[in-house]
């Protein structure tokens, strides 16, 4: 398997094949970087959303006796259930979907802009979706005052925290609903209204209560909700309630995104069931460069020491739970460095345009999100911004090469800089080796590297000279090969 170049150089050609054509979308909002590739795409995923919510609400007419399994059904049909977006066409799915590992499933998208458009299309984020395998057993955000690292949330700057609901998964699910560029809803009442009218209401009343969805509703309620976020500055809540109906909304709201932890928690999502799986089981064996790669990980790749393959106690998750800056460069593809000016609607995305740079963790802890809030933050971690500017949490690998066909593009990295798992290995063995890329490089990727998007505690004790051969690169990317589930019978 040999490096290939993935043309991550920004030019004029780049940029123009990447532009829909005025005439699908609306006058006002006639320029998006969607290409007619991203499109057709875009609609197969959407059709196979659309299957899978079809076939899941079939079991609606036999529900199992068991609350664990209800609350399962309940976190799938809202998982694949677009009309919790603004626009109704946007599921939570939309970015993670099964057939990739539960994260993006549009490789043309992976292969250009790395992010993903929200309900409102013309809105992008500034990272590439994370994976929901796997993601409800990180434990709640805590300081490890012995290593002096901050450990678990979710996000890729932790900010789903789980300190308030002590499950960092279920505290994740509530930021696409009401974050402007992903399902774009003004406000998280809008959310409970939406699902109150869908098939499984019946359902969610039975598993969490008949007050559920018992709200007085404002007569402008459809108004509201079909308004893209953000509110305005002058009324955070635009779906007015009274006091009693917006805390009963609140605590609907914490329990759909309970059902959606609690499916990604089943074993339909988290399931152990890869190669890597099997081999510990004593029911298969690695071959001879997945041997060579998984000695590679533990040894000379030092992957180990964050992507922990467990211990005593311990499940082998392949993540540690903390934050690092691997030096990842910045993206150029990704459309919101061109969200600084107002949209159709009059909302700025990014206030700092072109010159934006994402601070990870650190900007977690000393701002929230520009574009959702956060969990509850702890203000003693505000200490910890500094050290913490340009981290981001270290994702797991399982499933980190899962797709659908060997020609499928998946994205790497918290803003999709990178286009295969053997181009990141080659990154991580050679970042401070190859040489500073000019501009419009083609060596891009192979002979040399772009500066770090940020610098800021950058990581240097663990990457950046590992001193791997070309084929001990090719032996990692086979062993983390083994870590895509399916490869032995799911239960």
């Amino acid at each position: 398997m040999r490096l290939l170049h993935t043309g991550l150089a920004v030019s004029a050609g780049i940029g123009a094949a990447v532009f829909l054509a005025a005439a699908t979308l609306p006058a006002h909002e006639s320029v998006a970087p969607l290409s007619p590739a991203a499109l057709a795409e875009i609609a197969r995923v959407e059709a196979e959303i659309d299957r899978i919510e079809a076939d899941t609400l079939k079991q609606l007419t036999s529900v199992p006796d068991n609350q664990v399994q209800q609350i399962e059904l309940l976190g799938k049909l809202m998982l694949f259930d677009k009309e919790l977006s603004v626009n109704r066409n946007e599921a939570c799915a939309f970015c993670h979907m099964p057939e990739t590992g539960f994260t993006g499933p549009i490789s043309e998208l992976n292969r250009t802009t790395g992010s993903y458009p929200g309900s409102v299309r013309t809105r992008f984020s500034e990272r590439k979706p994370q994976t929901h395998t796997y993601a409800p057993l990180a434990p709640v955000l805590h300081y490890n005052e012995a290593q002096g690292d901050l450990v678990g949330g979710n996000f890729w700057d932790m900010r789903a925290t789980g300190r308030r609901l002590g499950n960092p998964a279920a505290e994740q699910a509530e930021g696409p609903p009401i974050n402007p560029t992903e399902m774009g809803l003004p406000d998280i009442a809008c959310s409970v209204y939406r699902a109150s009218q869908r098939p499984y209401r019946g359902l969610f009343e039975a598993v969490w209560g008949a007050q559920a969805f018992a709200l007085d509703w404002p007569v402008n309620a459809e108004d509201v909700c079909n308004t893209p976020g953000p509110p305005a500055p002058g009324d955070p809540a635009p779906m007015h309630l009274s006091p009693v109906d917006r805390g009963r909304a609140a605590t609907t709201f914490d329990q759909m995104a309970q059902s959606i932890a609690g499916y990604e928690a089943s074993h339909e999502v988290t399931a152990f069931t890869s190669k890597y799986d099997a081999v510990l089981a004593g029911k298969a064996q690695f071959t001879p460069q997945e041997q060579q790669g998984y000695e590679a990980f533990r040894g000379k790749g030092r992957c180990n020491e964050c992507h922990r393959d467990g211990g005593p106690g311990e499940d082998p998750l392949f993540t540690d739970f903390t934050a690092s800056n691997i030096g990842t460069p910045a993206n150029p593809q990704l459309p919101y460095y061109s969200e600084g000016l107002p949209d159709a609607r009059g909302y700025v995305a990014n206030k700092n345009g072109s010159s934006f740079v994402d601070g990870g963790v650190g900007a977690f802890l000393s701002g929230g999100h520009p574009l959702s809030q956060p969990s509850a933050v702890d203000a003693r971690w505000k200490a910890l911004s500094s050290d913490n500017r340009g981290r981001f949490r270290v994702p797991t690998l399982r499933n980190v090469d899962k797709r659908p066909s060997p020609d499928f593009v998946k994205a790497f990295g918290h803003n999709g800089y990178f286009k295969n798992l053997k181009q990141i290995v080659h990154f991580y063995n050679t970042r401070d080796v190859l040489p500073r890329c000019a501009p419009h490089d083609p060596r891009e990727g192979t002979g040399c590297w772009p500066a770090p998007e940020s610098a800021d505690n950058m990581n240097k004790s663990k990457t950046g000279n590992l001193g791997l051969s070309d084929q001990e690169e090719d032996a990692l990317v086979a062993f983390m090969q083994t870590l895509t589930d399916g490869y032995t019978q799911n239960n």
